[in-house]
């Protein structure tokens, strides 16, 4: 008895080590495929990324140009508007700045601080989207706002910021609650520095930012943009992969946003490794001006803005294409749908839409599951086309693709 059960031990031992050997066998072939694919996606930080939420080396070729509309709120006002585009396939990225006291109103003789765009923020963030999109003629439909106090828990959380302060600052306003005191030069700024840098605008004597600078707003943008492009650079490092539990968290207490979590996952591995040096940045070109009723406003030159949009965002606007639209030859235009919303009834919808306007779809099918809707570009079809198809399309993510049988594929996702 005592031999069998020795003898028992014995295979039930060889067994336990065969099974050791087997599973030690399946992980060093998966963690062999896992470390190909981190090679194939471009290695780093990047390729890990980028394998570990399911990308291959040719999605990123497949990504939209992100466009976003960034809010800085304080005291229930955005001191900072940006539109910003991030384009992950070339790595480059624009940044606009639009003054706080642009005027949207109808009469500027009788503008009141109502017809600041800063004002309307009050109503609602997607409020402000509209009005941002009616004045450059965009259509972004993601807005991305963040609490001042966001910006101190980040810069805190990093350690820190190293930044060269253009002049001394001096300000101090109880009402806000608000008292800026830093000296000029490169120094280290925690939170709370960082927080005065970006809201200071001039000194308790009325002394400004130098007029080559940028005065007052112009200035204060500036520095906005140059300390963004900064705490960017020195955010994005792989140390600071491992404080991405802590980002999240002050996301979640300070950020609002409707962008999804899907949409953004697609986009950190490359986002990463963007070189800040690849970063354009400008300010809605415009003249400060005094109504008759006392109001200072800002009102934007409607010809400069355009070429900045050209040159920042390479981007028509809708109003200066819409006498181009008058002589699209739709019927020529030939569309493929593919489905990966899995719901026929957004694309019935969508057919609908393309066909009243004109064009013929004529390939449909079904795709894998996406939360993201884009089209496709096969055959080089003008920018009027192109603008239109995004318009019925709701959606501004249009991609050259390779060409086929079609003229342009709308890939369908859940977003739409």
């Amino acid at each position: 008895m005592k031999k069998d059960k020795q003898t028992n031990e014995k295979k039930k031992r060889r067994i336990g080590l065969k099974i050791f050997l087997v599973i030690l066998f399946i992980l060093a072939i998966a963690g062999c495929v896992f470390a190909y694919k981190v090679t194939k996606n471009g290695g780093g930080l990047k390729g890990i990324l980028a394998t570990t939420v399911g990308h291959d080396e040719n999605t990123v070729n497949t990504l939209p140009n992100l466009y976003c509309l960034l809010l800085g709120k304080s005291e229930n006002l955005t001191d900072t508007i940006m539109v910003a585009k991030y384009d992950p396939k070339t790595q480059t990225a624009s940044m606009l700045s639009i003054p706080r006291d642009t005027f949207i109103g109808e009469d500027k003789n009788y503008a009141s601080a109502w017809d600041k765009i800063n004002a309307v923020y009050q109503t609602g963030a997607d409020n402000i989207l509209k009005e941002v999109n009616e004045l450059l003629g965009m259509n972004i439909d993601k807005y991305v706002m963040v609490d001042t106090a966001a910006l101190r828990a980040l810069v805190d959380e990093i350690g820190g910021v190293t930044f060269d302060v253009p002049i001394d600052m001096d300000y101090d306003s109880s009402s806000q609650n608000l008292h800026i005191h830093l000296e000029k030069g490169v120094q280290k700024l925690d939170g709370d520095k960082a927080e005065q840098l970006v809201r200071f605008r001039h000194n308790n004597d009325g002394s400004t930012y130098p007029y080559e600078y940028g005065i007052e707003d112009i200035g204060r943008m500036r520095t906005q943009r140059e300390f963004l492009k900064t705490l960017a650079e020195q955010t994005l490092r792989p140390e600071n992969i491992l404080k991405i539990n802590s980002f999240i968290d002050i996301a979640k207490e300070y950020v609002e946003t409707n962008l999804d979590f899907d949409t953004i996952k697609d986009y950190i591995p490359y986002a990463v490794e963007f070189d800040i040096d690849n970063l354009k940045t400008d300010t809605l070109p415009g003249v400060s001006e005094q109504s008759l009723n006392g109001t200072w406003i800002y009102s934007h030159y409607e010809d400069e803005t355009q070429e900045v949009l050209e040159e920042l965002f390479g981007e028509e606007s809708e109003s200066q294409t819409e006498d181009e639209n008058a002589d699209i030859d739709r019927a020529n235009v030939e569309i493929e749908i593919l489905n990966g919303s899995g719901e026929n009834e957004k694309l019935t919808e969508l057919i609908g839409n393309l066909e009243e306007k004109g064009y013929s779809v004529t390939k449909t099918g079904n795709t894998s599951n996406t939360n993201t809707t884009t089209i496709i570009n096969r055959s080089g079809v003008n920018e009027a086309i192109q603008s239109e198809i995004k318009e019925i399309v709701g959606k501004d993510n249009l991609v050259e693709g390779e060409e086929g049988t079609v003229d342009i594929t709308i890939i369908l996702g859940n977003d739409n």
